[in-house]
């Protein structure tokens, strides 16, 4: 009895209420999520999740670091490597130069998140395969087109991957509380934390698949073994090796990052920087020590890249060349002969002007989410009495600039298409550490102020935290958005189309990424050209230069991505070569032009979608 007393008692005071307060915070995140997930979930839209889904998939079933998304750009990398080598080309055993026949190595997605998404697919149950009678995937359809009463309504591996990248950022949310306290105090970290959750741009980027909330771990965790180093390099505490090992994890860090976004590798520069200014009497040698860590984890898979394909980063080597006059749009991604050694340094300093000048008057407002990165704009005028607080702001400010540099010449077709939820949105990894510094002089306002009466402090902060989880209020109320990312995406359309195709077959298709993750089949990425250019028959950019050299393509699926492009820009001025006009002439005679070797259309998907076959492959064989 004496047991069960103390027990009580224990529970009763300070311990006991502590465990409570943190119950109830669990719960209430776990209701919010439920509630999030129930109210505001959309299936993939972007191509690079879907991309990197199908990525893992191979992974997991056991067929290596293939895709089959397939650029033709990447056919043009990897054919031109393999007939470069002299031990192929003296044998004249180069079969297969472009690998399409078999699985295509992929060298778009670094190799990390799909790893990641590998490892689980391994751990949980992913249907690949729609089944509309499960009433959580599917609902009452409103509209009785057919016999069956329910309808698609959502993909059970794409919710899977979002509540696997909501928990990364319930994790990271925990790191900010952590980093804020360490920095400030309790109650900064807890309104840092609440308004972190509140934010709507997160879930948004967590719902999305895209390997964002990973990077943003990474980026906490940097600034963490950052902040410690600086700590250390001033007042040791844990011995002589602690610098060097602080200095070798950053340098992990930041190629574990590299690797999970390409771009992000340029932050080993305000590393090495921060590491020089405040590194102590062994900055140097920290320098030098992180900068090699970076290189012993970036190294390996860029010599990976290279025996591949000749570029150490795949077709991301030339991301810089996209957007430009050389090559506008998606162009380069589409071209199977490009001219790669064209080089102006005038299209890149244009495109950076142009770009920057962007993120200047419309990214760098609103990069943190909310209204709450102006308090950080305004604090840069706060002298804080805290070194580390300054010297890790210093921190903070130079990824800012190197990171918008490296988005303004990166930026491609991936953004006009996604414009705030794409892969090369990278100043949203600073914005966690933006809104900890935000909420900071938040509070050091909030305490210059003389309140009559202490209960309007708390007001005070009630209304700061709602004004800035304004638009997640707004997200919950009427009207309610579908989770399905139609136009163009529909996955059971696109798992009707597999069903005609056999697995060693391939389809031609605008968006071969979504075929690729919703239909488990080869495809490969609408060429630049319909036919072939009587004028100048060495140019070989068309449909042809694949179907009869490269590999037979069986279907050809064009979507919304096409059928409603601009008809004058994208359609006309494209020229007679161009699949726009091959759209027209189909729909205008009802016949496919001569020679073309997909001559059955399937019924039923226009005027919004185009399906070609070589043979009337969906009907059902007696």
């Amino acid at each position: 009895m004496a047991i069960i007393q103390d027990s009580i008692h224990k529970f009763e005071g300070a311990g006991g209420a502590r465990l409570v307060r943190i119950s109830l915070t669990v719960l209430a995140v776990i209701i919010f999520v439920v509630a999030y997930n129930a109210r505001c979930f959309k299936n993939m839209s972007t191509l690079e999740a879907m991309d990197a889904a199908q990525v893992a998939r191979n992974l997991a079933q056991g067929k290596g670091y293939t895709t089959l998304c397939v650029r033709p750009l990447s056919i043009y990398l990897v054919k031109r490597h393999n007939q470069n080598k002299p031990e192929l080309a003296a044998t004249g055993k180069v079969s297969d130069p472009a690998r399409i026949k078999g699985m295509h190595p992929d060298l778009a997605n670094p190799p990390v998140y799909p790893v990641v998404l590998a490892g689980l697919m391994k751990l949980l149950p992913f249907r690949y395969q729609i089944d509309v009678t499960h009433p959580f995937w599917s609902t009452a359809s409103l509209r009785m087109t057919s016999e069956s009463s329910r309808q698609f309504w959502r993909y059970q591996p794409d919710f899977l991957i979002a509540v696997f990248n909501e928990v990364l950022f319930l994790a990271l949310i925990v790191m900010v509380f952590l980093l804020a306290r360490r920095l400030f105090d309790p109650p900064v970290a807890w309104l840092s934390a609440i308004v972190l959750l509140g934010t709507e741009m997160y879930w948004r980027f967590a719902v999305s698949g895209l390997s964002t909330m990973l990077l943003l771990l990474i980026f906490l965790g940097l600034a963490g073994c950052l902040l410690l180093l600086e700590q250390e390099a001033r007042i040791p505490k844990w011995g002589p090796v602690c610098l060097p090992v602080l200095a070798v994890l950053a340098g992990i860090l930041v190629g574990f990052g590299g690797l999970t976004r390409y771009s992000f590798g340029w932050l080993i520069l305000p590393v090495l920087l921060f590491l020089v200014l405040f590194g102590g009497t062994r900055r140097v040698g920290l320098a030098v020590i992180a900068l090699l860590a970076f290189a012993v984890i970036m190294t390996p898979w860029a010599a990976r890249n290279y025996h591949i394909s000749g570029a150490p980063f795949g077709t991301a080597t030339y991301a810089v060349m996209e957007s430009t006059e050389m090559y506008q749009g998606n162009h380069l991604q589409r071209s199977l002969e490009p001219n790669l050694s064209q080089f102006t340094p005038t299209a890149f300093w244009i495109k950076l002007m142009v770009n920057l000048r962007q993120i200047i008057q419309n990214d760098l407002p609103k990069f943190g989410g909310s209204w709450v990165s102006a308090f950080f704009l305004v604090g840069l005028l706060i002298n804080f009495h805290n070194l580390a607080i300054r010297r890790l702001r210093y921190f903070l400010l130079m990824c800012i600039g190197v990171l918008a540099i490296v988005q303004a010449l990166g930026r491609t077709q991936l953004s006009e298409d996604s414009p705030e939820f794409n892969s090369e949105n990278l100043l949203v990894l600073v914005a966690p550490l933006v809104l900890v510094y935000g909420v900071s002089l938040f509070y050091l306002l909030l305490d210059q102020l003389h309140m009559p009466v202490h209960q309007i402090r708390y007001a005070v902060l009630g209304l700061f935290g709602v004004l800035a989880c304004l638009p997640m209020i707004f997200a919950f109320l009427p009207p309610s958005p579908k989770p399905i990312s139609y136009p163009p995406y529909f996955p059971p359309s696109i798992q009707q189309i597999e069903g005609w195709i056999k697995e060693n077959e391939l389809i031609m298709s605008d968006m071969p990424w979504a075929v690729a993750w919703y239909g488990q089949r080869q495809s490969v990425w609408l060429t630049l050209r319909a036919t072939p250019d009587p004028k100048d028959p060495n140019v070989h950019e068309d449909f042809f230069a694949i179907n009869d050299y490269q590999k037979p393509i069986n279907a050809l699926y064009l979507t919304p991505l096409t059928m409603d492009a601009r008809f004058l820009s994208q359609w006309i001025h494209a020229g007679e070569l161009s699949w726009g006009s091959f759209i027209l002439e189909v729909l205008k005679t009802k016949e496919m032009p001569p020679m073309f070797p997909l001559r059955k259309m399937s019924t039923g998907w226009l005027p919004d979608q185009i399906v070609l076959t070589d043979w009337e492959r969906w009907r059902k064989i007696p």
